[in-house]
C-alpha cells in the first residue's frame, strides 16, 4: 500500500511537470520554483515539496526550460518581500 501511494504521488508531479512544459517549456522551471517558494513561505511544507519535484521533473523532461540559479533565487527573495509584506499588512488591521 505504502508503495501504491508514493508511486500516485510521483505519478502527480510528473503530471504537474507535462502541465507547466506544454504550457510554456522556456519559463516551466521558473514558475514551479515560483510555487514552491510561495508554498515555502506560506509554511505549506508537504506543497513545497510536491512543486519542488515538479521543479526536477520539468528539468528532467524539458531541454527547452532555462534554469539560471540567479533567477531563482530573485523568485525566492520576491516571494520572501511578498510575504513580509502580507503579514505587515495582516499586523496592521
Amino acid at each position: 500500500m505504502h508503495l501504491e501511494k508514493r508511486r500516485q504521488y510521483r505519478d502527480g508531479c510528473k503530471v504537474e511537470a507535462h502541465k507547466l512544459a506544454s504550457a510554456d517549456p522556456v519559463n516551466s522551471y521558473y514558475n514551479a520554483q515560483r510555487m514552491a517558494a510561495r508554498c515555502r513561505c506560506a509554511g505549506q511544507a508537504d506543497e513545497y515539496v510536491h512543486w519542488s519535484k515538479v521543479a526536477a521533473e520539468i528539468a528532467r523532461i524539458e531541454p527547452r526550460a532555462e534554469m539560471s540559479f540567479t533567477k531563482v533565487k530573485a523568485i525566492n527573495d520576491r516571494e520572501d518581500a511578498r510575504q513580509r509584506q502580507s503579514k505587515a499588512q495582516t499586523s496592521e488591521k
